[in-house]
């Protein structure tokens, strides 16, 4: 199941980085809260039929063929063509960028490593906090370009941090993610200048 590093919300968040064992009690948007749900609907199907299910929750997944509203993408074309990018809050929030090379090793690994009669979450991020103004800074570094940056307030439902805990994926199926954001970052640039 696709879950979401959503579900562990802002208010009452636990300490970062992020365990599977936290409480997930306080979903900050609908989205957290339908894959918190999700994941509970994934459990109750494991008690009532046995099915096996590993609940993967990712960790803001980026690479080639992102959609274009997501930020990495969005703001990779707005500073490419010299338009401003619009940054919520003071740029100190911080994200878990996974490429998405590493997600698809750890979907797959999961899938195989899966039990009938289980029901497991396991955290795929890249296990590494960085914060909106770093990523521009870095986009801008890769593209070898300025931005024009506007000032908006936070936005409702945005959490402060994601950050992955992975050391129960890496023990369960080896799980490692291995592609750093400032490689992810320059594959993706490469890629957004092919199709452009």
């Amino acid at each position: 199941f696709a879950s979401s590093s959503s579900v562990y919300g802002a208010r009452d968040a636990p300490a970062v980085p992020f365990r599977e064992h936290d409480p997930c009690l306080r979903p900050a948007s609908p989205y957290a809260a339908t894959k918190r749900a999700g994941e509970l609907i994934c459990s109750n199907y494991r008690d009532l039929f046995g099915i096996g299910i590993a609940s993967l929750r990712y960790f803001t997944v980026y690479g080639p063929r992102q959609r274009p509203e997501m930020a990495i993408h969005k703001f990779t074309q707005a500073i490419d063509r010299g338009e401003p990018v619009t940054l919520f809050g003071d740029g100190g929030s911080a994200r878990d960028y996974t490429y998405i090379d590493d997600i698809i090793d750890g979907t797959w690994a999961a899938c195989l490593a899966v039990k009938p009669r289980d029901f497991e979450i396991y955290n795929l991020g890249g296990s590494r906090a960085t914060t909106l103004k770093t990523l521009v800074d870095l986009v801008c570094g890769a593209l070898g370009k300025r931005a024009t940056i506007v000032w908006a307030p936070d936005q409702p439902g945005d959490v402060p941090t994601t950050f992955a805990d992975v050391t129960r994926a890496g023990q369960a199926f080896g799980y490692a993610p291995k592609v750093v954001l400032e490689d992810g970052l320059a594959r993706f640039v490469d890629w957004y200048r092919r199709e452009n």
